[in-house]
C-alpha cells in the first residue's frame, strides 16, 4: 500500500475501560451533546454543513460560553479548548489517562478522537467515534495524508443502515466494520453480532463506538472478507459497506479493496450466499462496472450465488471521468501538487480504457438465502428518490416473491389483495383530452416507484379493499366494460403480478 503509516494518526483512547467511557457518556448526555442537541444549537444549515464537511458555519454557532458549546469545538471542531471551560462538564483527569483527551498548549485540552452524536431508529442516542481530521460525513483529505484512516459518520453508510432487515435474529456479521455503524446497529436486534475489518484500528474505534455509546460487545476479528469467519460459521444477516471504489492501485484502507476491478464486490457477493443460513439476509453497497459489449445487469446476474433470491438496485451511474474526480477530491488529492493530481487522474483512466470500462453504477445489493427451486434475481434501475428506512420495505419485497412464487396464475385469481397505502392515481394526456394517453399508479411512501398501468389495471387496483377474488373483481370489470371475461381473466395475471412485485398491492 501507498501513503503514510499508521504512526501518523493519533494514539486512539483505551478500549478497555468501559467505566470511563460510560462516565463520558453521562457527561455527553448531560450536556446536550446529541443529535437533537446539536440541531437546535447550531440550526440547520450549519448542521448540515457538518454533513458537508464544512465547519466554519458550526465555529460561528460555537463561539458562546455554554458547555455543549465548548463539546461540540472539542471533539466534532476538533479545536482546543481552555481546562476550565470543561472541568466542571467532563471527568477531565479520567478521560486524560485512558487517552480520550490530551493537554495541549499549557491550560487547554485537545480530543484524540472524532465522536459524533448519531440518532438511533428508535430515538436512542448513541456516538460514533472516528480519526481526528475527517470532519463529519467525509474523508475531508485527510486520506491523501494517511492510510490507515478510520471515517465517521457518511451517506454510504447511513444507507446501508437505513436499507438493512431490521428483525430479531440470532447471528449477525458485519464485514469491513470501519467505525462500527452497522455493528451498533446490529447488536440492537442480533444476539451475537461478529464484526471484522483488516484494520486493526478500525475494530479498536468499533470498540469505542459501542462502548461510548451504551451498546452490547461485537465480537471483533481482524482480517480480509470472509477470512476471519471459521468454516462451520453461519449468519442470519450480514452487511458490508466494503471499499467498492474501483481505483488504480489499493492506496486508501479506508475505501480501496486491492482487487482489480469490482472484483472485491463481486467475491463478497458471491461468497456470503454460503455463509447465510436459510431465509437470511445479506446486503451491500457496491460499485460496478458498466463494461463496453457487455449488459451491466447481465454481469449483476452472474454475481449472484446460487440458491439466493436477489434484489439489486442501481441509484447511480457515473461516466469514467466523473467518478476519477470524485474519489481524487474524497481523498483530497485535488489539494496538492498539480501535476501528481493529474498523474493520478491519467492512471485512473488508463486502468478504464485497459478494462474497456465506460461508466461506473453504485447500488444496493440484498440477497435472502432460500430453498426455493428457482430463486427470482431482479435487478433494476432506480435513481429517484425514496423514503428511508427501507429495512421493511426490502423485507416486504421478497415476502411478496414468495407469494408469487407459490401462486400460479389460476391461484392469483383466487386471491384477495389489498391496495398499500398512500398510492395515488395520476391520468396523463393532453389538456381537453376526452380520454387519458395513459394512468400511473405512484407509491408516497418506500421506494415511491411510478408505473403505467392500463385502464383495467387502474380500475382493478382502485376496488382491491380484500374482500373480492382478484377473478371477481375482472369479472365485475368485463362486464363493465363489455369484455369477454374468459380473455381478460387470461391477460390480466401479469399485470397484477406486477403490481404485487412492486408493492402497488399486498396479498390480503
Amino acid at each position: 500500500m501507498g501513503g503514510v503509516s499508521n504512526a501518523t494518526l493519533s494514539p486512539l483512547p483505551s478500549s478497555d475501560r468501559p467505566d470511563v467511557a460510560a462516565r463520558l457518556r453521562d457527561a455527553l448526555l448531560g450536556a446536550s451533546f446529541t443529535a437533537d442537541g446539536l440541531l437546535e444549537l447550531l440550526g440547520a444549515p450549519a448542521y448540515a454543513a457538518l454533513a458537508r464537511s464544512e465547519t466554519v458555519p458550526a465555529l460561528r454557532a460555537t463561539r458562546g460560553d455554554t458547555p455543549l458549546e465548548a463539546l461540540v469545538r472539542l471533539f466534532l471542531l476538533q479545536q482546543p479548548v481552555p481546562h476550565t471551560r470543561v472541568e466542571g462538564v467532563l471527568p477531565v483527569d479520567v478521560c486524560v489517562e485512558s487517552g480520550w483527551l490530551a493537554r495541549v498548549g499549557g491550560d487547554e485540552l485537545a480530543a484524540t478522537v472524532d465522536v459524533r452524536p448519531y440518532g438511533g431508529p428508535d430515538g436512542e442516542d448513541w456516538f460514533i467515534v472516528s480519526d481526528l481530521g475527517c470532519a463529519v460525513g467525509g474523508a475531508g483529505g485527510i486520506g491523501s495524508r494517511a492510510e490507515g484512516v478510520v471515517l465517521g459518520v457518511g451517506g454510504a453508510s447511513t444507507t446501508l443502515a437505513g436499507i438493512t432487515v431490521r428483525t430479531p435474529v440470532s447471528s449477525a456479521l458485519d464485514l469491513g466494520t470501519g467505525s462500527g455503524i452497522q455493528a451498533l446497529h446490529a447488536v440492537q436486534h442480533a444476539t451475537r453480532v461478529t464484526a471484522t475489518d483488516l484494520n486493526p484500528r478500525a475494530l479498536h474505534i468499533t470498540a469505542l463506538t459501542l462502548a461510548l455509546s451504551g451498546a452490547p460487545d461485537a465480537d471483533l476479528r481482524e482480517g480480509s472478507l470472509f477470512e476471519p469467519v471459521r468454516d462451520d460459521e453461519t449468519f442470519d444477516l450480514i452487511v458490508s459497506n466494503p471499499p467498492f471504489v474501483i481505483s488504480p492501485g489499493a492506496r486508501l484502507t479506508y475505501r480501496d479493496g486491492g482487487m482489480g476491478g469490482d472484483d472485491l464486490c463481486r467475491t463478497l457477493v458471491q461468497q456470503s450466499g454460503e455463509r447465510l443460513n436459510e431465509g437470511g439476509f445479506a446486503q451491500f453497497l457496491a460499485n460496478w462496472q458498466h463494461v463496453e459489449g457487455e449488459d451491466w445487469q447481465d454481469r449483476l446476474r452472474a454475481w449472484v450465488p446460487r440458491g439466493c433470491d436477489a434484489w439489486i438496485v442501481q441509484r447511480e451511474v457515473q461516466d469514467v471521468t466523473q467518478y476519477a474526480e470524485l474519489w481524487l477530491r474524497d481523498a483530497g488529492d485535488h489539494r496538492g501538487d498539480q501535476a501528481e493530481y493529474q498523474a493520478r487522474y491519467d492512471a485512473w483512466l488508463d486502468e478504464f480504457e485497459a478494462r474497456k470500462v465506460r461508466a461506473v453504477g453504485f447500488g444496493w445489493i440484498t440477497l435472502r438465502r432460500t430453498a426455493a427451486a428457482e430463486p427470482v434475481i431482479t435487478v433494476e434501475e432506480w435513481p429517484h428518490s425514496v423514503e428511508q428506512p427501507l429495512g421493511d420495505t426490502v423485507r416486504a419485497h421478497f415476502d411478496r416473491l414468495d407469494y408469487l412464487r407459490a401462486h400460479d396464475d389460476a391461484a392469483l385469481l383466487e386471491g384477495h389483495f389489498r391496495l398499500a397505502a398512500e398510492i395515488v392515481q395520476e391520468q396523463v394526456g393532453l389538456p381537453g383530452a376526452e380520454d387519458p394517453e395513459h394512468v400511473v399508479l405512484r407509491q408516497h411512501r418506500g421506494m415511491r416507484r411510478a408505473t403505467k398501468v392500463d385502464t383495467v389495471g387502474a380500475g382493478f387496483a382502485g376496488v382491491c379493499d380484500g374482500s373480492l377474488s382478484a377473478g371477481r373483481i375482472l369479472d365485475a370489470i368485463a362486464q363493465l366494460v363489455g369484455e369477454d371475461p374468459v380473455m381478460l381473466r387470461d391477460r390480466t395475471p401479469a399485470q397484477i403480478r406486477l403490481l404485487v412485485e412492486q408493492g402497488y398491492l399486498d396479498p390480503a
